[in-house]
């Protein structure tokens, strides 16, 4: 069961990790649609419960009360210095990408 959960809590992260990408990267080319409010929409989800959990995932917490010894996934695709700091890594490119949108999107009504 430990396996399972860990497997599914590997493909979220990366499949989140990818949709910020995307999104950031749509921001910086001017390209605010549908994929971008997807994949936008996807990260801020994770970012409310994420934060809404004590900043902590759930299925860290899940993994762990099964007897993991340790339930993070970050640590087995990233260096250690960055996986102990995603959020402070993540937050600011979302950040960032939505100020781009909204620029993107104050261009558009404009013109």
């Amino acid at each position: 069961m430990i396996t399972a959960i860990k497997a599914v809590h590997s493909a979220i992260f990366l499949a989140l990790l990818g949709s910020l990408l995307v999104f950031a990267q749509r921001g910086a080319t001017g390209r605010s649609d549908r994929i971008a409010a997807v994949t936008g929409s996807l990260v801020a989800l994770e970012a409310l419960v994420f934060c809404g959990n004590g900043r902590r995932c759930p299925l860290t917490d899940a993994v762990e009360s099964l007897g993991a010894d340790k339930g993070s996934v970050t640590d087995i695709f990233l260096p250690s210095f960055i996986a102990k700091r995603i959020f402070t890594v993540t937050a600011p490119l979302f950040t960032l990408s939505i100020a781009l949108h909204a620029r993107n999107l104050a261009r558009r009504a404009i013109a």
